[in-house]
């Protein structure tokens, strides 16, 4: 007998009706945009609209644009996983080997942003011809000035059919759907000029070095009205069996002496901590400062660590000691963050972030899902796609909130997604009382309600 015998058949891929809907609407639309929640299927629900469009001779080629981690990680497995797709074979763009990889025959390239300028100024896109565009997690692209979306602009005209993805397209406001959709239809909708965008949906407000725009009361609707016709919005718990989220806001209060040097910074962009003088030299790098002074320690000008205070890490000890051993997924915003909250847990804990190979992340995951590591300590930027904690954990700690309202959401639905058989998941926020804590948590509501809002006006304009 054989060893084939024993091998396991893959388990055909059988879409959902919703996955369906969305597949349709890539096949009958040249150009469109999925904004679907981590866990419905988006690569997926490409992957087979892509190879009904090359089966029919609509398509041949398809030049995937995503982040390295997914790149790596997320769209090869995919195609593995699925017999529908196991045919398709994909080369990754990137590396050593990045240029002989161009002269391979493939069905699928995958690149990350930061490549497009080597891919277009050595001519590659010329060399693999393809016809396709996915530009998987699109608001890489929100800014139309951006290097990397001058690179994707001048061969928007290659392909013949092109297609964004995102869960969260406007996480900073209405102004980052613009790079976004010149990149299907190339200003046909919202204008060929972010200065046209800006002056039809805008007010514009003068803050001295430089200029607010404030979206008219009436633009989110006009523009969910321009665009609903070749977009979709899918949420995830209106199709899936998902946990309830649930939000814990965990305030600590600064000592006295803290508060007094938060207050000298905050007021005169300048103070002293530990002998050391800390300067800010305008007013968004003080933000930077007070978010890192209430988190529990600084740089200095040599970029050496002075710590304030331990108010946020004995609140996560406390956090810890309380969960008896569930895995906690923490968001950390500096480097010195993770020698302090090492240094509170008297352990070396491990994290996700710059530096950190993909192999490496790949295998915390992996420990982390099967319960060997109590705590996993990641940066927003690096656990925003291709990782999947969902498995045992249903813990989410923000140590220090971010500012943009995407690596926030990404974040979360790390833990927050398909497969997390948990009745609840929550989210920790540990809040410094009357700091700049406060104030990023009211402009991340704020964001998340207008985003929020735009959504649901895509989804009833497709009703309609």
């Amino acid at each position: 007998m054989g060893i084939e015998q024993f091998k396991l058949k893959k388990v055909p891929w059988t879409p959902h009706p919703y996955q369906i809907k969305a597949m349709q609407l890539m096949i009958h639309e040249g150009a469109a945009g999925l904004f679907l929640d981590p866990g419905l299927g988006k690569t997926s629900i490409t992957l087979g609209a892509f190879a009904a469009l090359k089966k029919a001779g609509y398509a041949k080629k398809m030049l995937v644009i995503a982040p390295m981690r997914v790149c790596y990680a997320v769209w090869p497995a995919e195609i593995k996983k699925w017999p529908e797709f196991d045919h398709l074979k994909v080369v990754l763009l990137h590396g050593r080997h990045k240029n002989e990889a161009c002269l391979e025959d493939a069905d699928v390239y995958l690149i990350n942003p930061e490549g497009l300028d080597w891919y277009t100024k050595k001519g590659k896109n010329k060399i693999i011809k393809p016809d396709m565009l996915v530009v998987d997690e699109s608001t890489k692209f929100k800014r139309s000035t951006s290097k990397r979306f001058k690179a994707l602009k001048i061969m928007l005209n290659d392909f013949g059919r092109r297609y964004i993805l995102t869960g969260t397209p406007t996480p900073k406001g209405l102004e980052d759907l613009f790079g976004q959709v010149y990149i299907l239809d190339q200003g046909a909708t919202l204008g060929k000029y972010i200065t046209h965008f800006r002056r039809e949906y805008f007010n514009a407000v003068s803050r001295g070095m430089y200029t607010e725009y404030t979206a008219h009361p009436e633009s989110v609707e006009r523009v969910a009205e321009k665009i609903s016709d070749f977009t979709m919005r899918l949420k995830a718990e209106d199709y899936l069996d998902m946990p309830e989220l649930v939000y814990h806001q965990i305030e600590v209060i600064l000592p006295p002496d803290v508060m007094k040097t938060y207050k000298e910074l905050e007021d005169d962009f300048m103070t002293v901590v530990q002998n050391e003088t800390i300067l800010a030299p305008s007013a968004a790098a003080a933000s930077t400062k007070l978010r890192q002074l209430v988190n529990g320690g600084m740089y200095t000008e040599n970029r050496d660590v002075v710590e304030v205070h331990t108010v946020k890490t004995d609140a996560l000890v406390s956090l810890m000691e309380e969960l008896s051993g569930a895995p906690l997924l923490v968001l950390y915003q500096f480097k010195h963050d993770i020698d302090r909250i090492s240094l509170a847990m008297k352990y070396e804990v491990p994290y996700i972030g710059s530096g950190v190979s993909n192999i490496r992340a790949e295998g915390l995951c992996q420990q982390f899902n099967d319960g060997t590591i109590p705590l996993l300590l990641a940066h927003p930027a690096s656990a925003g796609h291709g990782l999947n904690l969902q498995k045992v954990s249903n813990h989410v700690c923000f140590f220090g909130l971010p500012w943009d309202l995407e690596l926030r959401i990404q974040a979360i639905k790390r833990v927050y997604r398909q497969g997390n058989k948990n009745t609840h998941v929550f989210v920790h926020d540990i809040i410094a009382r009357g700091t700049i804590d406060l104030s990023v948590c009211r402009a991340l509501t704020a964001k998340d309600a207008d985003q929020e809002l735009l959504m649901a006006s895509i989804a009833n304009h497709r009703k309609e």
